[in-house]
């Protein structure tokens, strides 16, 4: 069936079609960055209202910069009662300029936390920063403990040397898929030769901003009635792309897929996905989201399932 499922196992419950396993942790909600750009309160109340949602399985890290942790911890231990019991959040750290102060901070956030509560806290798994040059990112391999799952925001201009810097130190690539205006949005070719190269290396990676719809369309950059309108990256294509290219699908093929708009060219059910005559098992779709494409950051969580929903993917 086209964009559809059988059925959506829901709330941490045995996942059994394909599109569950394409979405589950996807979406690592973003509401303090652009075009959003809510206070640490607003993000911190939404956050908590999602986790606690039916769509909660969908739902990845919360996105903070180091420099507002301390804004964080106040909005978090300002939740009402209601939030108590709704489990360890996981969180992933934006690095400022001084590295070596923000690790420092992490960890004393982390040591803080895990005495906050023993069924409600947070805790940072992972860190986030962009980058110029491979060199950066040895540097900053230096400095970044090991044990966070570290995503260098790369140039893709440099990528190739940058993913294989990446490959060397053990790190993962983060590439930015949009912004609020059109010049921010890469071309599908230099976005599917990112991941290529990532697949090739074995470098896992997620992606950010942009991507709040689920097929490639014609969308306002901002929330402004004012603001011009582009072509957006989809995230199914997206990810779809990656599981296909991991499998060994051409890039000339996955820029194909990475620009199709059609919702009747996509098909999932419960042994896998397909578009136009490419397949995907499901086994292949869990294999390429758990090591290697991760999720992408959101200003939005509502917009994504929103867009879910009106094309049936989610019941």
């Amino acid at each position: 069936m086209s964009l559809q499922t059988a059925q959506t196992i829901r709330n941490g419950a045995e996942v059994v079609d394909s599109i569950s396993v394409l979405l589950r942790d996807l979406i690592d909600y973003a509401g303090l960055f652009p075009p959003a750009s809510l206070s640490m309160a607003s993000s911190v109340a939404n956050y908590d209202a999602y986790s606690r949602s039916e769509w909660n399985w969908i739902l990845g890290r919360f996105v903070v910069p180091v420099a507002r942790l301390s804004e964080f911890e106040e909005a978090f231990g300002g939740l009402p009662p209601s939030a108590q019991g709704s489990g360890i959040w996981r969180l992933s750290a934006l690095l400022g300029s001084d590295p070596v102060a923000d690790v420092v901070r992490i960890h004393e956030f982390n040591a803080r936390m895990a005495a906050f509560s023993s069924s409600r806290g947070a805790v940072i798994e992972s860190v986030e920063v962009r980058v110029a040059s491979a060199e950066e990112i040895t540097r900053l391999s230096g400095i970044i403990p090991a044990e966070f799952a570290s995503y260098l925001e790369v140039p893709l201009a440099n990528c190739g040397e940058c993913i294989a810097a990446l490959a060397r130190s053990g790190r993962r690539a983060k590439i930015r898929t949009g912004g609020e205006t059109a010049d921010k949005f890469p071309a599908p070719e230099s976005v599917i030769e990112f991941i290529r190269l990532c697949a090739a290396a074995h470098v896992p990676f997620k992606a950010t901003a942009g991507l709040h719809h689920p097929l490639r369309s014609l969308h306002r950059f901002t929330y402004q009635l004012e603001s011009p309108s582009g072509i957006m990256h989809g995230f199914i294509n997206v990810f779809l792309a990656a599981a296909l290219l991991r499998a060994g699908m051409e890039a000339k093929l996955a820029v194909e897929l990475l620009k199709e708009q059609s919702a009747n060219s996509i098909h999932f059910d419960s042994d896998g996905a397909s578009w136009r005559q490419h397949r995907l098992s499901r086994d292949e779709i869990a294999a390429a989201r758990q090591g290697f494409s991760v999720s992408f950051g959101s200003c939005s969580f509502t917009e994504p399932i929103d867009d879910l929903r009106s094309l049936h993917l989610l019941q």
